[in-house]
């Protein structure tokens, strides 16, 4: 598909110069699920203030985007759309490998100021030398979200839920309260989302948090893939990607998911007839006391320094990604939580919501948000995801004596893809 709708030529400048610029400008942004449909919630606001800029946003899916973008800027930048979302986690493949391929924000109006406006923990892998390659956009704090009613007729409280063996027990209890339904669902064959969230939760990531050297087969990581396999063992947690966890949820066949605060989008438009059937509550931790905080996901949007569109682009993320109005109104219609500091004390925030039961799920989930870890995706995470995945598919099948051995061969093969050290 063309990446740029090929509107009227337009002087850039005639853009913010009234109702005398007839002229339009058509700017493409790539995106995907619910953070497309996010975007698109902002366009009428963004239309009411710069009616000349017209947006359309293509739903591509993750993969595709991510694919897609790498493919374009390993042909200098040729079929890329204006705006291209970019998840913080795989950010800086783009940087390292095509440093010329997204414009510099910097250059566009992206001050200081501006920059001060975000977290530093979402900024990391954002900004290069200097060079900012994308704004932030949303956060992925992580939450387990449940079904009360299957929850309730298992005699199971979440509030007890503290460790992942209390998890694995209330699973048992849960499933054998509600015939035909699963704990929860992981995508074992085509992600590491579990092994990510509980291994950032534990302080462990694939590499160092200044990205130097190899750390996947720590103690926190090796404790996390066992408890993995454990749980998978025991019949709670099964395979099921992203389009089947969403049928789950509407056929009532899934009594829990785990995923960044963003997933309460896909919750509630995915599954709008269970409204007041689902809450939320604190992923666990590997012990009582442990920490119950981890990041999934959470993404960022760049600008293709091939666009002939840079000016709309920036006044499109601007108000998108910098104003109250354009970050809240993607929480309040789609979950997107904001990294925006000032968005995320809106009065919203904090109101009881409907569809959750009542709960201010807002609140409770935002709340976990000071204590996570940073985690660096770094240059190679594409080749340490692939090789991650490779190890956990034989793990669970036995092909390893015990998970150390597991990780201890992704190590291996990372150093040998990478070069970087294996941390002692």
């Amino acid at each position: 598909m063309g990446a740029k709708f090929l509107g009227v030529a337009v002087s850039l400048a005639l853009l913010g110069s009234g109702p005398a610029a007839a002229q339009s400008t058509d700017i493409t942004i790539w995106s995907w699920n619910v953070a497309a449909s996010a975007l698109k919630s902002t366009l009428e606001g963004f239309n009411k203030k710069y009616p000349d800029i017209k947006v359309t946003v293509e739903d591509l899916g993750n993969s595709q985007v991510f694919d897609k973008a790498l493919a374009a800027c390993a042909a200098g930048g040729d079929g890329l759309p204006d705006i291209v979302t970019i998840e913080n986690f795989e950010a800086e493949v783009f940087w390292n490998r095509f440093p010329d391929c997204f414009a510099d924000l910097t250059e566009l109006g992206y001050t200081p100021e501006m920059q001060a406006l975000f977290p530093e923990f979402k900024r990391t892998e954002l900004e290069v030398d200097g060079v900012a390659y994308a704004m932030p956009w949303d956060s992925g704090p992580v939450a387990v979200f449940y079904r009360r009613d299957f929850y309730e007729k298992a005699g199971v409280d979440p509030s007890t839920i503290k460790t992942w063996d209390d998890f694995l027990a209330a699973g048992k209890k849960v499933m054998e309260a509600n015939p035909g339904t699963v704990m929860a669902q992981a995508d074992f064959n085509g992600d590491s989302e579990w092994f990510r969230m509980i291994a950032n939760e534990q302080g462990c990531g694939y590499f160092s948090t200044d990205g130097q050297s190899i750390t996947i087969n720590q103690p926190a990581c090796v404790a996390t893939l066992e408890k993995l396999k454990e749980m998978k063992d025991a019949g709670i947690i099964t395979a099921a990607i992203w389009d089947q966890k969403i049928q789950a949820n509407t056929a009532g066949k899934a009594a829990s998911q785990m995923y960044g605060g963003w997933y309460e989008g896909t919750v509630r438009s995915g599954s709008p007839d269970l409204a007041g059937k689902w809450g939320v509550y604190p992923m666990p931790s590997l012990t009582a006391d442990g920490p119950r905080a981890a990041n999934l996901g959470g993404s960022s949007l760049a600008i293709s320094e091939a666009s002939e569109n840079k000016e709309a682009a920036w006044k499109f993320v601007e108000y998108a990604l910098t104003t109250n109005e354009g970050q809240v109104t993607m929480l309040k219609s789609f979950g997107l939580v904001p990294s925006l500091l000032s968005a995320v004390q809106d009065p919203f925030v904090k109101e009881p919501q409907p569809y959750w039961g009542g709960q201010a799920v807002w609140s409770d989930i935002l709340a976990t948000l000071p204590k996570i870890v940073p985690a660096r995706g770094t240059a190679f995470q594409a080749d340490a995801e692939s090789i991650y995945r490779a190890a956990q598919t034989k793990y669970f099948a036995n092909d390893y004596p015990d998970a150390k051995a597991a990780l201890d061969d992704a190590a291996k093969q990372i150093e040998t893809a990478t070069g970087l050290p294996i941390a002692e």
